[in-house]
């Protein structure tokens, strides 16, 4: 199928690794230039080397960002004027209690997992709507909605992003510029594989069956009762981006497994 993005240069956020680098490798096998990004040049020439041997024939950039600091966001944005097709996909988090979480801890995850993505999205609309085609995406979490205890402040910076998100689509009225947020749940990416190592060796038992205690006792919600692979949640990402969705925007799109409740 043609998701007509053949020639859209993309930049994904956070895509060296995860669901950020399952899509980088969708949209190059769509005919998209692709912009890696991380926050060392190794990794993401590391990301680059391992997608080219795959697609030789493929236009892959990269481009080197912590988001934490704003001087480097306005680098990569000199660097990189224009985007046809935006992923907000970047994002840090804790899992710690609300008393032990510090200023600084919360202003770093706001700053990565909201501003990176207000920056971008500001520096990039203009254009899109005067081209009258673009799409934004932002990468929330099951966690904006659910609200762990121990990751009230990584919530509070994933349900920021619908706002944004909404807000921006409101923008964009009567233009064929779409922004979207997708929910993932609970996703076997590098840091999961980690977590769930963790409590496998803590407790003396196997990977599959640490992940399965996870869902019966801290993921009760979730229907699949497993992780989701990172492709999984690419493919939807590259979709939204499609021409295939022109009709979907400002809208909410839930890929956790069914772990949030609720029919809306």
């Amino acid at each position: 199928m043609d998701l007509g993005i053949k020639g859209k240069k993309v930049l994904i956020t956070g895509s060296t690794s995860g669901i950020g680098f399952a899509c980088a490798e969708i949209f190059i096998q769509e005919g998209a230039e692709v912009i890696i990004n991380g926050r060392s040049n190794e990794t993401i020439e590391h990301s680059i080397q391992i997608l080219k041997k795959s697609y030789p024939q493929s236009i892959i950039k990269g481009i080197c960002a912590d988001f934490r600091n704003k001087i480097q966001i306005d680098q990569l944005i000199n660097n990189l004027p224009q985007a046809d097709i935006l992923i907000n996909n970047v994002g840090i988090y804790t899992s710690e209690s609300f008393e032990q979480t510090s200023d600084e801890t919360w202003m770093d995850m706001f700053n990565v997992n909201v501003m990176s993505a207000v920056r971008l999205s500001r520096a990039y609309l203009p254009e899109m709507l005067r081209k009258n085609w673009g799409r934004i995406i932002f990468v929330s979490s099951e966690c904006a909605s659910i609200i762990p205890a121990d990751m009230i402040a990584y919530s509070t910076t994933k349900a920021a992003l619908h706002a944004v998100s909404r807000g921006l689509a409101q923008i964009c009225v009567s233009s064929n510029v779409t922004v979207n947020t997708v929910m993932p749940g609970s996703t076997l990416t590098e840091g999961a594989v980690n977590f769930i190592n963790e409590m496998a060796m803590k407790n003396g038992i196997s990977f599959k069956e640490a992940e399965s205690n996870f869902f019966k006792n801290v993921r009760t919600s979730s229907i699949v009762q497993r992780f989701l692979l990172p492709n999984e949640i690419a493919q939807s990402i590259v979709y939204l981006a499609s021409n295939m969705a022109s009709a979907t925007n400002g809208s909410v799109v839930k890929l956790d497994g069914g772990s949030v409740g609720g029919i809306f």
